[in-house]
């Protein structure tokens, strides 16, 4: 096995390795063509290729759930096999190639409106669709689990540099999230679906050839773990291809499942009950007390998982919809294409993730600052209350259009909640699994986000049944009923917050980080502490 350059003779730039930098434009690229597909997608399901809304919202739902699951798939492969190197550029072929995809729309209603949606939901065109997602998924199982890990390997343990080098990394993720919001939200609604779907193809083309550009920089990290079992072969094949070959076959299974969602929610109950079993089973038979606790109070705040992304994601959805129709866009004399407020989330955690890591270190220098579990309280009490204060503002415009400024504080409510959630939720995983079954929970913890996206797919679906077009009924009632649940889950955590930290035994493995800024864009985390592998949105 090659050695590996040393670190501390590595290049720099602004003080960090120039790896860093290659890693950094790669993801930031390959969340502008990801965050630019999803602000417009919920409107070309609908639009284009004319599903139903309560259809295309459990669309949504199963294709952002998928994006959940494989990257748990796709890391075990890259920590087994390929390394992290080979399954991160794997990965952005697959995207290019689905995205490319995504660009090829055919003939649809803007110029044959004479089309049924019999007409369009058949034939080669919405083949061609499905196979784009299910490519998309599966880059995205293969690069987002490894291209984090890869920024920690360009440091060594206990460097000062590695916090600040994930913030920075963690930057290019929300970049790349709220320009691509923007620009092809604006794209596909100003200028046609193709174009919209053509930048963010363009976008992870760029994202691609910079990390091959860039490989040099890197020294070595990522690489597999055992190159000369990586070229046995079998039948003339080498194990390398056999993995990429299960990769192009998974295309195959992701293609079919995401035409046929139900199958994506029984999954989803059928593994994660497996799972939940294995691990009560794990801790009662193998586990110490201490470790028992920790694994129950694990379990607990990955309970609350399923609850807050489930709402959370009505962003891309429902809230995406209910903007188009709703809500008078016009700022500074122009009607702002709904897809771009889908760049808010990013830019508001931008803003705060800094502030909010300020915070905490400044409430826990006065011992003041709330535990783990009164922190995933407060962020469902923040993201029912943004459902409320945008119910508030429709009742206020009565028959009119809801002001613009209630979806500017609806996403701000939300990205406060995310960021008291979801970094420090990545933290507590680390901390609180015994090191031979973190990866493991880790794994359980994206598991339950995708249950929440595709449970958020159905909150979705009902915000439409029955309810015209023109009509706010629906969803409106919708939105007060989860916007009191998420606020009464959320007091009743903080509530039992003392029992569940008693759990943690957090006097024996030390303070959550306080170096976990926040989260990436619509949940991407930070991941940020030395022990943080994940990134919760592929």
């Amino acid at each position: 096995m090659a050695t590996q350059p040393n670190i501390a003779e590595a290049k720099t730039f602004l003080g960090h390795p120039r790896g860093l930098y290659v890693l950094f434009f790669a993801e930031m690229w390959e969340r502008f063509s990801y965050y630019g597909m999803r602000a417009i997608l919920i409107f070309y399901l609908m639009q284009h290729w004319l599903f139903s809304e309560e259809k295309a919202y459990v669309i949504y739902g199963a294709y952002t759930a998928l994006v959940y699951i494989t990257p748990v798939i796709g890391g075990y492969l890259a920590d087994r096999y390929l390394g992290q190197r080979r399954a991160v550029q794997f990965g952005a072929i697959l995207l290019v190639i689905g995205h490319g995809l995504m660009a090829f729309e055919g003939p649809g209603p803007a110029q044959y409106p004479e089309l049924a949606a019999a007409d369009m939901q058949g034939g080669l065109f919405i083949n061609l669709f499905w196979l784009a997602l299910a490519f998309i998924i599966m880059g995205v199982g293969f690069l987002k689990s490894s291209i984090s890990v890869m920024v920690g390997q360009l440091y060594g343990e206990g460097d000062i540099r590695r916090d600040p080098a994930f913030t920075i990394f963690y930057m290019g993720i929300n970049v790349g999230a709220a320009f691509g919001s923007l620009l092809v939200g604006y794209l596909g609604a100003v200028w046609g679906w193709n174009w919209g779907f053509g930048a963010a193809g363009v976008g992870m083309l760029l994202g691609l050839i910079v990390f091959i550009w860039g490989r040099p920089a890197l020294m070595g990290r990522g690489e597999a773990p055992n190159p000369e079992r990586l070229a046995e072969k079998v039948g003339g094949v080498s194990l390398e291809w056999r993995v990429y070959l299960s990769g192009l076959l998974g295309v195959v299974v992701v293609w079919f499942m995401v035409q046929y969602q139900s199958l994506v929610g029984w999954l989803l109950g059928l593994f994660g009950l497996g799972v939940l079993i294995y691990i009560i089973v794990t801790a009662v038979i193998k586990l110490d007390r201490i470790e028992r606790h920790r694994i129950l109070a694990a379990l607990f705040l990955i309970a609350l998982q399923p609850l807050f992304w489930a709402l959370f994601e009505q962003a891309g959805s429902s809230l995406n919809v209910f903007t188009d129709r709703h809500v008078d866009r016009t700022l500074f004399g122009w009607e702002v294409p709904p897809g771009m407020f889908q760049s808010l989330n990013s830019i508001y955690i931008i803003l705060l993730a800094p502030v909010f890591a300020w915070l905490w270190l400044i409430l826990a220098r006065r011992n003041l600052e709330p535990s783990t579990p009164a922190k995933f309280g407060l962020g469902l009490v923040q993201l029912g209350a943004g459902f409320l204060v945008l119910v508030a503002g429709v009742a206020a415009s009565g028959s009119g259009l809801t002001p613009v400024i209630f979806i500017f504080l609806v996403y701000l409510l939300h990205t406060m909640g995310e960021l008291c959630l979801s970094p420090v939720g990545l933290s507590a995983m680390t901390k609180l699994a015994p090191a031979r079954m973190a990866g493991l929970i880790m794994g359980t913890w994206f598991l339950a986000s995708a249950a929440g996206n595709f449970i958020g797919g159905l909150i979705a679906s009902a915000t439409a049944s029955g309810a015209e077009e023109g009509s706010t009924d629906q969803v409106v009632e919708v939105y007060t009923q989860i916007g009191w649940v998420a606020i009464g889950v959320g007091v009743a955590v903080m509530v039992i917050a003392p029992l569940v930290r008693r759990l943690m035994h957090e006097e024996l493995i030390g303070r959550v980080d306080h170096a976990l800024a926040g989260e990436g864009a619509i949940g991407e985390p930070a991941a940020t502490g030395p022990d943080t592998r994940g990134e919760r949105k592929p």
